[in-house]
Parts: structure tokens; sequence; C-alpha cells
């Protein structure tokens, strides 16, 4: 039998309003999906909230849109997160955690955090988020 797989597709404008939209979708299949660990909901969240909120905040341009795409399974959230703005320049080898003072720079690192798998592929069409998070996984402490 395969497993229960549940998903959500929200498109639009890049905003804060698609982001609210995006993460009630998200609230909505935890709720009528499988069941997943709490952890593992609240950090998968956070990644989508983090991605999301950049994209919103970060562009420069009036006609970005973009598009989050979720599935669930017991075993695995994805997400797979598309928008239209310019390939965003990414030093992954320097992405870290600001200082504590700081008000901002935290969005990549909290995601990297809290993923099994944070990837970026830049294109001449936008950019594309993959987000996924292994569900029960152990990951220690350390």
């Amino acid at each position: 039998m395969a497993a229960e797989v549940r998903a959500f597709h929200v498109d639009g404008p890049a905003g804060l309003a698609l982001v609210d939209s995006a993460l009630d979708a998200l609230d909505r299949l935890w709720a009528d999906g499988p069941e997943i660990p709490a952890e593992d909901q609240v950090l998968f969240a956070l990644a989508v909230s983090e991605v999301t909120t950049n994209i919103a905040q970060h562009n420069e341009r009036t006609d970005v849109v973009f598009s989050v795409d979720v599935r669930v399974s017991a075993d695995e959230l994805r997400a797979y997160i598309r928008d239209t703005a310019p390939p965003a320049p990414i030093d992954w080898d320097t992405v870290s955690m600001p200082g504590e003072d700081s008000e901002s720079g935290r969005g990549l690192a909290l995601s990297q955090a809290a993923l099994d798998e944070f990837r970026h592929v830049p294109g001449d069409a936008g950019n594309t988020w993959v987000l996924v998070r292994r569900v029960g996984v152990d990951r220690g402490e350390g």
C-alpha cells in the first residue's frame, strides 16, 4: 500500500499575502494529512516561511511572482518554491547565523539548520528552491 501523500500549490505576486497563503495551506495540510511530529512541522514551516519571506522582501521588481508546491508524506516533507526574480547570488560557504544583535540575515542559515536538503537552483527564468525534511529522523545533539 502506497504511503499517503498530501499536497498543495499556491502562486501569485511575490508579497507577504502569498507567504501567508502558503503558511495557511501548510497548516491545513498538517490538520488533514498524515500525522507528522510537531518538531518536524515547526522546523519545515519555519524554512518555508523564511525562504518565501526572503523572496517577498528582497526582490526589487514589482512583477516578480512565485509559486509554492508542497508534498507531505509520513516519511518526508518537500517544498519546491519557484520565483521569477533575477538569479539570487548566494555563496553557500558563507551562510551562517549573524550576531545576536542583528535584526536580519538569519533566513538561509535557519533554513539550512532545519532541513535535511536545501538547494537553490538559479536560472534564466528565476530561482528554484528545494526544501526537504525527512520525518522522524534522530538528528542527535551536536
